[in-house]
C-alpha cells in the first residue's frame, strides 16, 4: 500500500497549510527521509520529508491550501502501484482521524486554455515543444494542444510565447522588465497580511523621540556583565521588559476586536519582529511580563536563531497581543516610519537607531542620544488619549530604566 505524504499538524493553532514548492516531480523516486514538499503555515516554512521510499504520486498542487491531515501526494513501492495510481480517478484522501474542512465557494480559475487536469495527470507533449517551453518558462500544463490526441506541439507553445509577450507590452506600457518572481510562500503571506491589516483597522500614529541617556548606561553596564549573565542584553530585550510593564498599566492597548467584540488579554505575549531575506517574521513571547530579563534575551535569541534557520513551528509565532519592531540595530540614523499593525492586535511600536541629537536640558541645548518611536495603534480600540498615557509610561520607563526589574 501506498505511503501517505500528508499536511502534518505542527501546532495547537495549525489547521491549514499552504503548498509552497514540491520538491520532486511526478513519478520522482525518492529515499526515506528526502525533503519531497515545503509547506506554510502563517509565515513559517515547513519541510515535509518522505515517510518511506519509492515513487511519487501528487495529489494536491503547489500553491493550494490543505487542510491539516490531508494527503497531498503518495509514495507508491513499485513503479507498476505508480502507474496503477496514476490511472484512478482524483480523491480527497485524508490520514486517521482527520476530516475534510468545511468547503467554501472555488475561485474562479485565472485561465481556460486547458482543459481541466486531474493532479499528476501526464500531459502529452512533443520533447520540441517541451524544450521551447523550458526555455521561455511557459507552463506547458496551462496549454490546449492542437496535436493528434490533443498533444501539445511546437506551435501551440510559440503561441502561448507570442500571448505572453503581448500580455507583457500592454502591461508594462513598454517599460523593460528585470526580472518577475511569483508572489508566493512568504512574501504572499505578508502582503496578504498587511493589506488586509490596512482593510479591517482604523490606523493612526503618533512619532516622537525618547532621551536614550540613561537607557544606553543601563544597556552597557549589562553588557559588562555578559561574562556572569550568561546573555548579552540587547536594547530589544529591555524594550520587551518596558513594554511588558506598560501594557500592564494600560490594558486597553493589550486589547484587539474579536467576532464585533473588545478583547481585553489576560496575558501579555509580546511579538518581536525579526528580519529575514524574504521579509519579517514576528515570533512572539508569552507571558513577558513574568519573565526575567535574563529569560526573555535568552528567548529572543533563541527565537530570532530559529527563525533565521526556518525552524519556528506555527506556535512560535501565534498568540501574540502586541508587537515591537526596532529597526535600531540596523543603523539608518534619526527617522520614523509607519509601522502597520500584526492582526488582530491592537498595536505595534517602532524603533529607531539611537543616535545624537540636540535636546534641551535644564534650559541648556546639549547633545544627547536619542531613540525615535513610531506607535501605530487601531483607532476603533485605542483613542488619542490612552495611546498618548501608554507612550508617556513607556517612555518614562525607558528614560528611568532603574524602574525595571533589569537587577537581573
Amino acid at each position: 500500500m501506498a505511503e501517505y505524504i500528508a499536511i502534518p499538524k505542527l501546532g495547537m493553532t495549525m489547521t491549514e497549510a499552504t503548498l509552497v514548492e514540491w520538491k520532486v516531480a511526478e513519478g520522482d523516486h525518492v529515499n526515506k527521509g528526502d525533503v519531497v514538499l515545503v509547506i506554510q503555515t502563517e509565515k513559517t516554512l515547513w519541510d515535509v520529508q518522505a515517510a518511506a521510499s519509492g515513487f511519487v504520486h501528487i495529489l494536491v498542487q503547489q500553491d493550494v491550501k490543505a487542510a491539516v491531515g490531508r494527503v497531498v501526494g503518495l509514495i507508491a513501492a513499485t513503479k507498476e502501484e505508480l502507474e496503477q495510481l496514476q490511472k484512478e480517478p482524483p480523491k480527497e484522501l485524508y490520514t486517521t482521524g482527520a476530516a475534510p474542512p468545511a468547503r467554501a465557494p472555488a475561485a474562479a480559475g485565472a485561465g481556460a486554455a486547458a482543459p481541466p487536469r486531474a493532479p499528476g495527470e501526464r500531459v502529452a507533449v512533443s520533447p520540441l515543444a517541451r524544450k521551447l517551453a523550458e526555455e521561455h518558462g511557459i507552463d506547458v500544463t496551462a496549454i490546449a494542444g492542437t496535436g493528434p490526441g490533443g498533444r501539445i506541439i511546437r506551435e501551440d507553445v510559440e503561441a502561448a510565447i507570442e500571448a505572453r509577450a503581448r500580455e507583457i507590452e500592454i502591461a508594462y506600457q513598454g517599460r523593460r522588465v528585470k526580472g518577475k518572481t511569483p508572489l508566493r510562500g512568504m512574501r504572499a503571506a505578508i502582503a496578504e497580511h498587511m493589506q488586509r491589516s490596512l482593510a479591517v483597522s482604523a490606523q493612526l500614529t503618533s512619532m516622537g523621540e525618547i532621551d536614550a541617556t540613561e537607557l544606553v548606561k543601563a544597556r552597557n553596564e549589562l553588557v559588562k556583565r555578559e561574562a556572569d549573565l550568561g546573555v548579552r542584553i540587547s536594547y530589544t530585550d529591555i524594550l520587551i521588559v518596558a513594554a511588558a510593564r506598560a501594557l500592564l498599566d494600560n490594558p486597553i492597548v493589550n486589547s484587539s476586536i474579536i467576532n464585533n467584540e473588545l478583547v481585553t488579554w489576560e496575558d501579555i505575549n509580546i511579538g518581536m519582529a525579526v528580519a529575514l531575506e524574504e521579509g519579517l517574521i514576528v515570533p512572539v513571547i508569552r507571558d513577558a511580563d513574568k519573565k526575567s530579563l535574563i529569560e526573555i534575551s535568552r528567548e529572543a535569541s533563541s527565537l530570532a536563531e530559529k527563525a533565521r534557520s526556518g525552524a519556528l513551528l506555527p506556535d512560535d509565532v501565534a498568540a501574540g497581543t502586541f508587537t515591537i519592531t526596532n529597526l535600531g540595530a540596523f543603523g539608518g540614523g534619526w527617522g520614523f516610519g509607519t509601522p502597520i499593525i500584526n492582526q488582530p492586535q491592537s498595536a505595534i511600536l517602532g524603533t529607531g537607531a539611537i543616535v545624537e541629537r540636540a535636546i534641551v536640558r535644564d534650559g541648556q541645548v546639549v547633545a544627547a542620544p536619542v531613540m525615535t518611536y513610531s506607535f501605530t495603534f487601531d483607532h476603533r480600540v485605542i483613542d488619542g488619549l490612552p495611546a498618548a498615557r501608554f507612550m508617556a509610561r513607556l517612555t518614562e520607563l525607558l528614560e528611568n530604566p532603574k524602574l525595571l526589574p533589569l537587577d537581573v
